[in-house]
């Protein structure tokens, strides 16, 4: 499995900046992709960004030009880096990552989910 713990997560004024990081550790071949994802009271679990092995990257339509993702391969981290904060970026932020593992006598693609770590956006 992949074990992933985010951290960077907490409280800044509107226009600020954060930076998250999700490290992955764990039992797996390889890693095809990480993801960001948040979840604000009430709502639904949205995608922030993404980044594949590759190094194409994705993001919401809420955060582009905004948000940046990041991968260092080397030391199996990925990286948020948040700009231009505004209060509707308030949530609890989580990393995904798609995983080949091994699942009896052979390989599966699976999804992994970190604790989360909350950012809060003040105005």
């Amino acid at each position: 499995q992949v074990e992933l713990v985010e951290s960077g997560g907490g409280w800044v004024q509107a226009g600020g900046s954060l930076t998250l990081s999700c490290a992955a550790s764990g039992s797996y071949f390889s890693i095809n992709a990480i993801e960001w994802w948040r979840q604000a009271p009430g709502k639904q679990r949205e995608l922030v960004a993404g980044i594949r092995s590759s190094g194409s990257t994705n993001y919401g339509d809420s955060v582009k030009g905004r948000f940046a993702i990041s991968r260092d391969n080397a030391a199996n981290t990925v990286y948020l880096q948040m700009n231009s904060l505004k209060p509707e970026d308030t949530a609890v932020y989580y990393c995904n990552a798609e995983a080949v593992v091994r699942v009896g006598l052979g390989t599966d693609v699976r999804d992994f989910w970190g604790q989360g770590t909350q950012v809060t956006v003040s105005s």
